[in-house]
């Protein structure tokens, strides 16, 4: 009977929680809705249980970040270079979304306020997703008003929303006339159902950079990730379902050189060398 109960104990050890901490792109509730197909199979191949967490606003999910509660995490692509300078992460796959690997930063407007040009933003108020670490939301646009000759506080006022989608639908409700998102974001659903789209146009996108990455932090096994990443990167052909679930056309390899394009955006953004 010890034996056995000594077996039962080391057994019950060996199994241990992967956690999986996704970013909040979207609100928490719909977060976890569509990601958990993907937990569910990655458990199941790893046969250990793989936690979603999920956080209600950027600065706690960074602090998480950067106490590395998250085995395995979702973020965007300052977050991966800041995440890796100072503890390491590792980067493994990104996001394929509406069939690309590559995201732009961009200004949306609305059709009627008579913005034509990036010229035209000077005075205006600009709503950003996210904060200020949001690469595809803030970093990216604000790039690109640089490359402008716009400065932030003196050429234009800066205000941010909870998530991109959020600062599209502010401005299509004109309380800002203009918001920085990535690209795709009239394609968004959560968009479409809280705005015409057809009233909203791009007025300007960066150039384009590696899309949303995934990474595990350093003492992750490499053995775990390898299976982790060959499971996601096969879902196309295996799972479908899970990616339509996660809103994401497919999972791609990815290494660190990758992100170089993001790395000088960054860098004449904020001056960080990453």
């Amino acid at each position: 009977m010890l034996v056995i109960l000594i077996l039962s104990i080391y057994s019950f050890e060996a199994i241990a929680d992967v956690t999986m901490g996704i970013f909040p792109r979207r609100p928490a509730a719909k977060t976890v809705k569509f990601f958990k197909p993907l937990a569910k199979k990655l458990s199941e191949e790893l046969g250990e249980p793989v936690k979603i967490s999920v956080e209600k606003n950027f600065k706690k999910f960074w602090k998480g970040v950067q106490n590395n509660k998250y085995d395995i995490v979702h973020y965007n692509q300052y977050h991966y270079l800041l995440s890796k300078k100072s503890s390491g992460y590792k980067v493994f796959l990104v996001n394929e979304e509406f069939g690309s690997s590559r995201i732009k930063g961009a200004l949306t407007v609305r059709n009627d306020s008579g913005i034509n040009t990036i010229a035209d933003l000077k005075g205006k108020t600009l709503l950003f997703g996210g904060g200020k670490k949001a690469m595809g939301s803030y970093i990216a646009p604000t790039w690109t008003l640089q490359k402008a000759g716009l400065k932030a506080g003196t050429d234009y006022t800066v205000k941010f929303s909870k998530n991109p989608p959020s600062a599209v639908i502010g401005v299509f409700n004109k309380a800002a006339d203009a918001a920085g998102s990535g690209n795709v974001i009239l394609k968004v659903g959560a968009v479409k159902k809280k705005a015409d789209v057809s009233e909203l146009k791009i007025l300007v996108e960066s150039e384009d950079f590696i899309h949303l990455p995934w990474a595990a932090k350093s003492d992750f096994p490499d053995d775990k990730l390898q299976k982790i990443s060959k499971v996601m990167s096969n879902l196309k052909a295996t799972n479908p379902d899970i990616l339509k679930s996660a809103k994401v056309t497919n999972f791609i390899p990815a290494t660190d050189a990758d992100f170089e394009s993001a790395r000088n955006i960054v860098k004449e953004v904020t001056g960080e060398e990453l």
